[in-house]
């Protein structure tokens, strides 16, 4: 097992800054930073072959992800689990793992659970001098329950609640003392699917979905700083093209938003170095309902900036006789708002009841924390 090496200075900037897990620091890089940013990781190898767009999807016990609305569409019930290989271009003995689940109480009720879970191997914490300090295995998890309801033949909505718990880090570094730090949140989503057409020859098929996520407590890892949940707005829909009910391509498209602050800039002194007083942008030290409502328009570089903060990811699937899958997508971030950027493919094979399904992530950016990335899920799905 690889054991990595992290020095005290290293980990009170971890802690102090907790930067998307995904993301670089890159030149002018004004990227939006949040606590337990593990959140955002695409769990299931069906949503990471499209590119992450995964909310028109037909949905399945991993629509839990982008949008828990979509479980009432669903068949009587579902499980999937899924396993990726995190970071190994780096690192030997980090993975993520993802369990979901979901059971139709009635045609119009339905009720989901969910575990996402990362583990970020063995780390031994040393000083500046190389004196070891402490050996930790970080990890990090998140458990759901998603209660979702048909308002309507062709619209539902959902809840979901959620805890987090991240342990980064244990013990007292340089005088800062770190613990395990706790959260809750919930998830409010709504999404329609209709089917078009039905009597012509071609038939069509029509969702889309809204997803506000992680709207909760404000997480601490220090007595001295407390740090935001990637609270994030989801929109996507997808259409779909077909000339028999087995045999589909849909199209999909989603677009994110963090709605948290942005960071603001700050004034410099007389040596050029930045003070405490604000010169555009707003005080990020707010509540968080003040931060949904104002994180639209808080960039000091304008309009421009917050367009910015938009993700856009698009892709397909083609499925043919509902037995095998063909998937492909892209997901684009702006190149000063953390790079993401990459192109993916995936593949799956539907045998029974029982569906296994492969995702390969190949990065567009050269500034890429993650490269090629390998996601695998496995999942049963028990029709009406």
């Amino acid at each position: 097992m690889n054991t990595k090496t992290i020095t005290g200075a290293f980990l009170i900037l971890l802690v102090g800054l907790i930067p998307a897990v995904t993301r670089v620091v890159a030149q002018n890089n004004r990227t939006v930073t949040t606590g337990a940013s593990f959140l955002l990781l695409s769990p299931d190898a069906r949503n990471a072959g499209v590119g992450e767009a995964g909310t028109g999807l037909e949905s399945d016990a991993n629509a839990l992800y982008a949008n828990a609305a979509k479980i009432v569409f669903a068949d009587r019930m579902g499980i999937s689990l899924s396993y990726t290989p995190w970071m190994r271009q780096l690192v030997d003995d980090e993975h993520l793992s993802y369990l979901a689940a979901y059971r139709r109480l009635s045609d119009r009720e339905s009720l989901g659970m969910s575990v996402k879970y990362l583990d970020l191997g063995d780390a031994s914490f040393r000083d500046e001098a190389g004196n070891l300090l402490q050996t930790y295995s970080p990890a990090e998890f998140a458990l759901d329950i998603s209660y979702a309801r048909k308002l309507g033949e062709h619209f539902a909505m959902a809840l979901t609640a959620r805890y987090i718990h991240s342990a980064l880090g244990a013990g007292v570094y340089n005088g800062l003392e770190m613990d395990p730090a706790n959260a809750f949140a919930v998830d409010i989503s709504v999404y329609s699917e209709r089917e078009l057409f039905q009597s012509s020859q071609f038939g069509k098929r029509f969702a889309w979905g809204i997803n506000l996520s992680n709207v909760g407590t404000k997480i601490s890892y220090t007595n001295s700083k407390e740090s935001f949940l990637p609270m994030n707005l989801r929109l996507g829909t997808g259409y779909a093209l077909y000339n028999d009910p087995n045999n589909r391509l849909t199209l999909l498209l989603d677009v994110n938003k963090l709605m948290v602050p942005t960071s603001p800039t700050y004034r410099l002194d007389e040596n050029g170095q930045p003070t405490t007083e604000i010169a555009r942008g707003k005080d990020p030290n707010r509540s968080v309902p003040d931060a949904l409502f104002t994180s639209l328009f808080d960039a000091p570089g304008g309009f421009g900036e917050e367009l910015s903060e938009f993700t856009v990811s698009g892709g397909f699937e083609f499925s043919y006789y509902r037995q095998f899958f063909l998937r492909a997508g892209y997901f684009h971030e702006a190149p000063d708002k953390g790079n993401r950027q990459h192109l993916s493919t995936g593949l799956g094979l539907r045998v029974s009841d029982f569906q296994l399904d492969m995702s390969y992530t190949m990065p567009m950016a050269r500034r890429y924390t993650v490269r090629n990335e390998f996601k695998a899920t496995l999942s049963f799905n028990l029709n009406n």
